[in-house]
C-alpha cells in the first residue's frame, strides 16, 4: 500500500512523473492530480488526473532514481555500475564501502544487491542530497557517512572508489578488504587509470581493466544500426585481494 510522502512513479501517455504521495496536486499538461488519492492506492493501480487522463502507479527502481532523482553532479551510468555488481560478485552476503557518494545513485543499486552498504561523501551538500535519495528508495542498509575514505575503518567485502584517487587510497582500500575481498575503481581518465593500476599491481592478486562502452541501437525507417553517440564512459578496475 502507498503512504503519505513515498516516492513513486507516475507512467501515462508516454509521460513519466517522479513524485511524492501525500498532500496536494500535481499538475501535468495531461491534466491535475490529486496526490492524496494515491495514499492507500497499490503498485499497478491507475489514478486518473481531473480531466481524466490515465496514470498507473509504480514503485520506482534503481534505474528511476538514475533518471529522476535530484542530482549533485554525474553518476556512473546504469551500465558501469553494473560491472561493478557482475565483477566483484556483489550479493546479499557483502559489506561494501561506497567511495564518492555524489547523489547515491551507485548506493542504491548496491543497496539492493548487498547485505549492506556503508558510502562515504566528504562534501556536506552531496551527502544530503544522497540521504535524501537513498531515504526515498526505501533503503534502511544504507549508511551515509560524510567522511573522507581514508578515515573509515572496519573490514569490507568490497570496496568501491568512485573519485579522484590518489595512491594512498588503493593502500587503504586493500587494508579495508577481507581476504578474497574485491576493490573496483572507476577511472574516467587514463592518467588516474595508470595510477590505479601502479599501485594495485604490487598489493592485489588479481588486477583486471576493462574500458566501459556501450553501443546503443538506432532504428529509422531506412534502417536499424548502432547510434553514432559516443559510447565511452571511463575505465573500470578490478582488483582482488
Amino acid at each position: 500500500m502507498i503512504r503519505s510522502g513515498q516516492r513513486i512513479l507516475l507512467v501515462g501517455e508516454q509521460r513519466k512523473y517522479f513524485i511524492k504521495a501525500g498532500m496536494g496536486t500535481f499538475s501535468t499538461d495531461r491534466g491535475v492530480i490529486s496526490l492524496d488519492e494515491i495514499v492507500g492506492t497499490e503498485p499497478g493501480d491507475v489514478i486518473q488526473s481531473h480531466n481524466g487522463s490515465e496514470f498507473v502507479i509504480l514503485m520506482p527502481k534503481a534505474p528511476d532514481f538514475f533518471e529522476h532523482a535530484k542530482r549533485s553532479g554525474a553518476p556512473m551510468l546504469p551500465r558501469d555500475i553494473g560491472l561493478v555488481i557482475a565483477y566483484t560478485g556483489m550479493n546479499r552476503n557483502d559489506s561494501v564501502l561506497d567511495s564518492g557518494t555524489g547523489s547515491g545513485i551507485a548506493a542504491i543499486f548496491f543497496g539492493g544487491v548487498a547485505k549492506d552498504v556503508t558510502t562515504c561523501e566528504v562534501r556536506p551538500d552531496f551527502a544530503r542530497i544522497a540521504e535524501a535519495n537513498i531515504r526515498d528508495a526505501g533503503l534502511e542498509n544504507v549508511q551515509v557517512l560524510t567522511s573522507d575514505v581514508l578515515e573509515i575503518q572496519g573490514l569490507y567485502d568490497i570496496v568501491h572508489l568512485d573519485m579522484t584517487i590518489a595512491p594512498e587510497h588503493i593502500r587503504h582500500a586493500y587494508s579495508l578488504l577481507k581476504p578474497g575481498g574485491y576493490l573496483a575503481c572507476y577511472t574516467p581518465f587514463l592518467e588516474y587509470l595508470f595510477l590505479v593500476m601502479d599501485e594495485a599491481e604490487h598489493l592485489f592478486s588479481e588486477l583486471k581493466t576493462v574500458e566501459c562502452l556501450e553501443r546503443e541501437m538506432s532504428r529509422t525507417k531506412r534502417g536499424t544500426r548502432p547510434s553514432t553517440r559516443v559510447g565511452h564512459t571511463g575505465y573500470l578496475t578490478i582488483a582482488r585481494k
